[in-house]
């Protein structure tokens, strides 16, 4: 009974196996067409999306640059010109001696400070003291005489001259008295003719005696004229003018500072023998300073007085110093055919001397209009300079002129420029004409 069992469940298996995995495999080929299916979806939706973001990309390009940008002001260009030039005493003298002499001192060195008026030098004055003494002797006669013509003749000298008179009228009657006896003795042939000529010129001095000695009485009793006192004093006001001569003469033996500064050079020397205008020393003053400087050919038309010039010297690193131009010298430098400049200096250093190398730095606004922005604002191309506005956020190059180089900030010009327009100063580095650019902020 047991065999029987079993073989009748072993022939129906097949049977009931077959059934069975039929019924527990048939959906698996649905599952892997739907999994075919759902990934093919998957790859088409994904490379329709992926086109699509790859169509937008060409079409859009890159991003917006980001720049900064300021507004255009309009003003004029200031233009630093440097020049070049010396320092100059204004006040500069060569003391020279006034008389002639024997040097017997020099009381200065060079390099020593003098004073206007301070004695510098002395010479030998003997000959000058005799000459002073001979003019005031002479002085003191004349004086003299001038004294007795306005006080008058005194009496006794009036008493002298009429006993003149009376001498010379009793002389002159004598030779009368002399002249008839000789005329009656040479009649008679007593006497020869030679005798009566005698006695008519001994009658004709006589006569001459007695006029003189009458005019001089005649003089003492009237007084002295008028024109005899003025001649007199006019005599002595030459002695005067003599003596005061002497006395400079004298007075320049001891030579004399012309004016304040310091000693340049010494020329003479203790013993030597100098002439009227012979040179003694060179004065110069340090602390009245003039500066003159070259002025280039195109500017010498726009330099004019009172233009401030910034000073420096390579002697003092550490001074700057400011002047006004006070006047321009009318002809070229021969040497470097330029015009020249001259700055008064006021308050000089005490290391700035005459004969210095000195720089200035000269300001002048510029004759073309232009536009003020920051120097970070140019940009270099193909040896030119230009400029990015933005226009519609896009970049517009313009090529510009440089005006004038003002450090921080430029002047430039060009027809395409306008006050207020929006000018790329940061971000401009490869920037290119119209490309789309992003606005990040305003440069001040």
């Amino acid at each position: 009974m047991i065999s029987s069992d079993l073989d009748s469940a072993t022939l129906d298996r097949p049977a009931n196996y077959e059934k069975r995995h039929y019924q527990r495999y048939h959906w698996l080929p649905w599952l892997v067409i739907g999994v075919l299916a759902g990934g093919g979806f998957v790859w088409f939706v994904n490379r329709g999306s992926g086109e699509v973001i790859a169509s937008e990309t060409a079409v859009q390009g890159p991003p917006p640059r980001p720049v900064e940008v300021t507004r255009l002001t309009a003003g004029e260009g200031v233009r630093s010109v440097d020049l070049i030039g010396q320092v100059e005493a204004r006040t500069s003298a060569t003391v020279r001696s006034q008389t002639s002499g024997v040097v017997q001192q020099i009381l200065v060195e060079p390099g020593d400070a003098v004073s206007a008026g301070a004695t510098i030098a002395v010479l030998d004055d003997t000959d000058q003291r005799l000459a002073l003494s001979r003019a005031q002797a002479n002085l003191a006669s004349e004086r003299s005489i001038l004294a007795e013509l306005e006080v008058g003749t005194r009496p006794e000298i009036i008493e002298q001259r009429r006993a003149l008179l009376k001498s010379a009228q009793a002389r002159e009657e004598e030779t009368q008295d002399n002249l008839q006896r000789t005329q009656e003795l040479v009649s008679v042939g007593a006497l020869a003719e030679r005798s009566l000529i005698e006695a008519r010129a001994a009658v004709d001095d006589a006569q001459a005696s007695r006029l003189e000695a009458a005019a001089a009485l005649a003089e003492a009793t009237a007084g002295p004229r008028v024109e005899e006192i003025a001649a007199q004093q006019a005599i002595v006001a030459a002695n005067q003018a003599a003596v005061d001569q002497t006395q400079l003469a004298l007075s320049r033996t001891r030579i004399q500072a012309t004016t304040d500064g310091d000693v340049e050079s010494r020329v003479a020397n203790v013993g030597d023998y100098i002439e009227a205008g012979d040179p003694i020393l060179a004065l110069v003053n340090r602390s009245d300073l003039d500066v003159f400087l070259e002025i280039p050919e195109a500017l010498a038309s726009r330099v004019t007085p009172g233009l401030t010039v910034n000073l420096t010297a390579r002697a003092l690193p550490d001074w700057q110093g400011q002047a006004a131009i006070v006047g321009v010298i009318p002809t070229a430098n021969e040497a470097s055919r330029r015009k020249q400049v001259r700055l008064q200096l006021e308050n000089p250093p005490a290391g700035l001397l005459p004969g210095m190398a000195i720089q200035g730095a000269l300001e002048l606004t510029s004759d073309t209009p232009g536009f003020i922005i920051s120097r970070d604002a140019l940009v270099q191309r193909a040896g030119a300079w230009v400029v990015f506005a933005v226009t519609d956020e896009q970049a517009q190059e313009i090529e510009v002129e440089l005006v004038a180089d003002m450090g921080e900030t430029v002047s430039i010009f060009s027809d395409q420029l306008q006050d207020g327009q929006s000018i790329v100063v940061r971000g401009s580095e490869g920037l290119q004409d119209s490309v789309a650019v992003n606005v990040i902020g305003m440069f001040e």
